[in-house]
This record gives C-alpha cells, sequence and structure tokens, in this order.
C-alpha cells in the first residue's frame, strides 16, 4: 500500500544543512506491521512526519496504493490529549460522536473506568493508552507509531503492547511502528528494518517468523536474539 523513497532530507543547522535521511526506501503491504529501530536521532521520527505528511521539504517519493492517500492515525511519543477534555472528549473531537464505537473503543483498550477522567488524572502508561484509542478511532488505514511506550517501566510497556496487539488484530490495518528496542519490535511487528546512525537508510530487513509474531515481549526478546 506504501513505497517510499527519500533520496535526501536535511534540516537547517549551524554551518548549513545537514542530511537526516539518505538514499532510503521501504514498502508496506496491507495489514502489515514494519517496526524502524535504529540509534536515537538517525531520522526515524522525521521520516513518519514525512510519510505522515507533516514534512514535505524532502527530495524523494511517497507513493500510495491507486494512487490515493490513506486515512491515517498518529501515536506520537508525547500522549498530546488536550487536558480539558476528558478521555472521552478526547477520543471524539477525532470522529463525528458515535456512542456505541466509542465505548467499544474504551472497553477494548482497557480505559472504560478511566473514560470520564481529564489526561493529568492519567498515568502516563494510561495516557498512551487513550492516545492509541484516538489513533484506532479514525478508522486508519495507516498507523504511525513514534516510540508509543518509550519512558514506561517494563510491566507498563508489556501492558501497552498487549492492548496495541488486541487493537490491531480486531481493527486491522498497516502499521509503521518506531522503536530503539529490537525485543519490542520483534514482539509486534512482522518485519524490522534496521536503520544506519544519521543520514538514515535500511542497513538490513530482519522478518519475524509468523508462529513468533504479537506473542508478547519475552518471546520478541528470543526472536529479536535468533535474529541477530
Amino acid at each position: 500500500m506504501l513505497d517510499v523513497e527519500i533520496a535526501r532530507k536535511a534540516v537547517p543547522a549551524r554551518g548549513g544543512p545537514r542530511t537526516v535521511i539518505e538514499g532510503l526506501r521501504l514498502t508496506l503491504a496491507r495489514e502489515e506491521i514494519v517496526a524502524l529501530v535504529g540509534p536515537s536521532g538517525c531520522g526515524k521520527t522525521t521520516l513518519l512526519r514525512i510519510i505522515g505528511g507533516l514534512d514535505t521539504r524532502y527530495e524523494g517519493a511517497i507513493t500510495w496504493a491507486e494512487g490515493v492517500r490513506p486515512r491515517i492515525g498518529t501515536v506520537f511519543q508525547e500522549p498530546r490529549l488536550l487536558p480539558w477534555r476528558t478521555v472521552r472528549q478526547n477520543i471524539a473531537l477525532v470522529r463525528p460522536p458515535n456512542p456505541a464505537e466509542a465505548e467499544s473503543l474504551l472497553a477494548l483498550l482497557g480505559l472504560a473506568p478511566y473514560a470520564d477522567l481529564h489526561p493529568p488524572a492519567l498515568s502516563l502508561g494510561m495516557a498512551r493508552r487513550a492516545a492509541i484509542a484516538r489513533a484506532f478511532a479514525v478508522e486508519p488505514t495507516l498507523l504511525l507509531l513514534d516510540e508509543p511506550f518509550v519512558s514506561l517501566d517494563p510491566a507498563m510497556a508489556e501492558q501497552g503492547r498487549a492492548v496495541l496487539a488486541t487493537a490491531w488484530r480486531t481493527r486491522r490495518c498497516a502499521a509503521l511502528l518506531v522503536t530503539h528496542d529490537l525485543a519490542e519490535a520483534a514482539s509486534l511487528a512482522d518485519r524490522i528494518l534496521l536503520l544506519s546512525e544519521g543520514p538514515a537508510r535500511v542497513v538490513r530487513e530482519l522478518v519475524v517468523p509468523e508462529g513468533s509474531r504479537r506473542r508478547g515481549i519475552a518471546e520478541g526478546a528470543r526472536v529479536a536474539a535468533a535474529l541477530t
């Protein structure tokens, strides 16, 4: 559904433009999850911004299946919830109100008990779940996930990954997951693309065995060790 070719992406820097992505190519199939793993600062977030249409200043091309841009849901590193609206109201913002759909999504992601709370009353893990719910509420064809579980303790991160996997199974879509954690990538993705130090390019592709996909972080760690 997606073919990405970035010949060059540069950003302003002292002394002149700094190239952050160069010679990068990737493809993504329908209902496939691909993880992008690379060192901090190598250009992973910039790549997601380009694919999501938030950054148009680059050399290259983003080609969509049949020339049609899909509906995109995005989960940022920070939840970016409106603090003056409840969890339920934050989710309702992205689409016309559909009470039955909203309640189904809240229940699916374990948010029903917190639906009428405001974001400041939530833990970071619960706020990230709410952000995932908001992304799925747009009924995306493509989901962009920028390190959605970074800085969470291991137990909370694993709960978040389980919730994401459950939501994906019931509302399947293509997804690009940015992470620095190879075990996390192997626990969620069908394929893993390893990126170089900046400027980012794909240096290796790892295919997660079908029987090991989305089976938790312990299995992800085992698969990651076997693949590398």
